[in-house]
Order: structure tokens, then sequence, then C-alpha cells
């Protein structure tokens, strides 16, 4: 991977080379305006992990440059600080250390440290061991704790140790309402927090006004988008593969006081096999499908993007938002999606500053 190199004189000029791209390659879908929505230029990533280097007494964190002319070579880069991340996590990471650098039973075989981090700075930190945990570990990693301010997990082999609580609980203001999301270690969330801000935003506003119909979402995850969008729908049935993310999706929807939507633990092709009637059983029973009317369709895929019977599957719908964090993926699925809808939303949200990475969204219509 390149480590990103932090220059906010030149955050503009990035994002716009960005925008410039996402506009040239989907111009062949005769899309609307982009909307950009810019990140703060440094410290926009909650969450992040680095490995920890051993040299003789110095410990330090490390990341790993790969040489590009040959890709089996890596270069261990020291970071003493990482402006990437929240100001939070750089505040714990030279305090982290120094706690544990002369403390042999948090610092032996210790490899890799993990931090979640949210907007309001509460934090999780996750020590990952070459070796087993014992009660002595425990008992300095709960003065540790005490030290640093912190929620402490210890991981090692068929090991994982909680001390207090295994995640945190992240507010976003989304058009003057406050969302809670409960955000668990080792779980996938959005890293970007002001980014998800701006993605919740312009979701709710997409969707604006379709309380007559209902949404359905495929990818959910933790609930994210299920939260901000449940108000603008009659009902919402969400399904979502990860056990851990659907508990917390869950608990996401009790914490924000949300009663029209349900989420489901099942697979997008699973889900899509239950909606033409060629999967039953006691969940699918319990979803009542048949009392649903679905108008709009969500989903959020992973990288690969979506395959051409989810494609056809979306094309039932009269509209959809497709949440990409792959535009090369997104274009191909659009090739296909186009035949039955056009474009009339584009976004770009500068979820990954200074790496070329991008994440869009589209609205769909199906078309006359």
């Amino acid at each position: 991977m390149a480590i990103p190199v932090v220059d906010p004189a030149r955050y503009d000029q990035q994002l716009e080379a960005k925008a410039a791209r996402i506009r040239r390659d989907f111009a062949r879908f005769d899309v609307p305006e982009l909307e950009v929505y810019p990140s703060p230029p440094s410290h926009y990533r909650q969450r992040c992990e680095f490995r920890v280097w051993h040299e003789g007494d110095d410990l330090f964190y490390a990341m790993f440059e790969v040489d590009p002319e040959d890709p089996k070579r890596k270069e261990v880069v020291r970071l003493d600080d990482y402006p990437v991340a929240s100001r939070r996590i750089n505040a714990l990471m030279p305090a982290l250390l120094d706690a544990i650098r002369d403390v042999p039973v948090l610092r032996r075989r210790l490899f890799q440290v993990e931090f979640l981090t949210t907007l309001s700075d509460e934090a999780l930190i996750t020590l990952i061991y070459h070796r087993p945990l014992d009660d002595a570990w425990e008992a300095a990693a709960r003065e540790l704790q005490a030290t640093l301010g912190a929620m402490i997990i210890g991981r090692a082999r068929k090991q994982r140790r909680v001390l207090e609580r295994d995640h945190v609980w992240e507010r976003l203001e989304v058009e003057g309402r406050e969302l809670v999301y409960q955000q668990v270690e080792n779980s996938f969330t959005q890293p970007n927090a002001e980014i998800c801000r701006s993605m919740l935003a312009w979701a709710r506003d997409v969707t604006r006004g379709s309380q007559a119909g209902d949404l359905v979402e495929l990818y959910c995850g933790n609930g994210n988008f299920t939260v901000a969008l449940a108000e603008n729908f009659r009902r919402v049935l969400a399904t979502e593969i990860s056990r851990t993310s659907v508990a917390s999706a869950r608990e996401n929807l009790a914490a924000n006081g949300i009663d029209n939507a349900t989420v489901g633990r099942m697979s997008a092709e699973e889900f899509a096999a239950a909606l033409k009637g060629q999967k039953g059983g006691r969940r699918v029973a319990e979803w009542r499908l048949d009392d649903y009317d679905f108008t709009t369709v969500l989903v959020d895929p992973p990288r690969a993007g979506l395959d051409d019977a989810s494609c056809r599957q979306l094309s039932d719908y009269s509209r959809i938002v497709y949440i990409s964090c792959n535009p090369e993926t997104l274009a191909s699925n659009l090739e296909r999606l186009t035949e039955t809808h056009r474009v009339a939303r584009l976004a770009l949200f500068d979820q990954f500053p200074w790496t070329h990475h991008c994440e869009c969204g589209v609205l769909l219509e199906r078309r006359d």
C-alpha cells in the first residue's frame, strides 16, 4: 500500500482531479452535474491499524510501503504520527507506546494495535499478541486503560479479553438530528465520520417524499443508512450476512427509537430468491414479504460490485440508490442498470483523501 502524504494546501487540487476523473468516466451515462462532497484535509480517519515494530529497546508503529516495481518487496516505514488519523488517535499513539515500553507483560510479543475513535473522542484500543494473555496481562492492561482514558481489548490466538466493552458509540448530526451508532471492534464501519455524515444527508435528500412506499436495503452493515433513511419510508427491510453487523444494526435501530425497520441476516443472493418465492423458511415467513410495497432499493456492495443476476434484480425497482466504494465496478454495473433506469443524481464523496480511491452515490430512476 502507499502511505498517504497529507498536504492540506493541495487538498482542493487533489479533489478536483478526482472529480474530473469521475466526470470523464461516467459521461457516457448522460449524468447530471456531479455533486462533490469534500473531506477534512487531515485527521479524518476514525479507525486505523498499525504494526508494532521492535528494535532492541526501541518500539514504534510501522506500515509497509510496497515497491511499485516489485510488489513482493515491502519497506518498513516508521510512523511517529499519522496525519490521516483523528486527532484522538494521534494523541494516543505516543501515549500508548510510552506507557507500555517498560512494562514487559504488555510489550512482549505485541505485534499490532488497532484504534477506533469517535467524533466525541471516545476511544477503543485493541492490542494483538503472538502469545497467550493471562491474568497478569489483564491487571496491567486495566492500569493502562485508566492511564490512557481509553477502553482496551486484548487479542491473541483463540483469545479475546474485553476489559470494559467491545464497541464505541458514534454520534452524527445529520440535518439537525443526532443519529447514534454502535460501532463494534473488528467490524466494518465508515472510517471517515464527516464524509459519512455527508453520505447520509445525501441519501436522505434523494429519497425524500417516499413515505407512501417501502425501502429494501442490501448489504446494510450496522444499519448506517437504515437508521438515517427509516423516516423517509413507510417501512424498511434490510439484510446483511455478517452476524455481528446484524446485531449492531438491531441495537442501532433501538437506540434511535426506530420502529418501522426490520433487519434480517441473509445474503443478498438468498434474499433475491426469497423475493421471487424461491426460498422459504421461518425467517422469510416472519418478514411477510407480501405486505411490503418496495419502491426503492439501496445497495452498498463490496468493492467487487454486483453480479449480473443482482443487477437484473435491481431493475425491478422504480428507484435505485447505489453507494459504491469502487467507481470501476460501479461503471460496469451501470452499463446494465441504465438499460432500464436513468442516472438522476451522481455524487462523489472524498472518503479517502490523498489516495486514488473514491466513494460515489448514484440515484437511478426507471425510464418511462
